[in-house]
């Protein structure tokens, strides 16, 4: 059997049985089994239940990570990048949505090492994300009056919170959804849109007076 085949076989099978009962709940005996694989090639790959629920997120995290360094190195326009570095996330989301899922709802259990592991491996990816913002603040292009670590929260904990509502089966597929969640991201993020709430805060203290 290919390293590939049994690598994804025993993730799939650890990913559907996480899901359906728990992480605590699932025995490394029950992953095997629904695998179809041996207790020695799971721990060829994977050395301990642990180290499969962070490869099960790895997965998504390396593959988000080389396509954001992909987008900026095409060079383009600030505002051209950040648009498809938020489509690609919330597509890329999607595509891993029940993995996402087990991840965040058990990423609790991972051992420390893991736990710091996952956070290094996040700040990364988010500094990198506020850096193409903080690009934009300089340009012009996005409101300056809100930190950039919240601008930053605001657009990921959209994309975290997908799995408690978003249906791969609904009426809208992942590239509509993708591309309206950018839309709202974008549209608040906007320097007119600061400029425009500060005209309105204006106006009111105006006709309050």
């Amino acid at each position: 059997m290919k390293q590939t085949s049994v690598v994804d076989d025993v993730t799939r099978a650890a990913v559907e049985l996480f899901a359906s009962q728990g992480y605590a709940n699932t025995s490394v005996q029950q992953v095997v089994e629904a695998a179809g694989v041996t207790k020695g090639a799971l721990y060829h790959y994977f050395q301990s239940k642990d180290d499969l629920l962070f490869g099960i997120y790895e997965r998504l995290l390396s593959l988000q990570t080389e396509r954001l360094t992909a987008i900026v190195a095409r060079g383009e326009p600030t505002a051209e990048t950040l648009r498809a570095v938020c489509v690609d996330v919330i597509e890329t989301s999607v595509d891993f949505l029940l993995e996402g899922t087990v991840f965040f709802r058990s990423a609790h259990m991972l051992s420390a090492p893991r736990q710091q592991e996952v956070t290094r491996r996040r700040r990364a990816y988010h500094d990198t994300f506020a850096g193409i913002v903080e690009r934009g603040q300089a340009e012009g292009l996005y409101r300056t009056d809100i930190p950039v670590a919240v601008l930053v929260a605001h657009f990921f904990s959209d994309v975290h919170y997908l799995s408690h509502w978003y249906k791969p089966e609904g009426p809208e597929d992942k590239t509509v959804l993708a591309h309206q969640l950018t839309d709202l991201f974008l549209v608040s993020i906007a320097a007119s849109s600061a400029s425009a709430l500060a005209s309105a805060a204006g106006s009111t203290a105006s006709a309050e007076g």
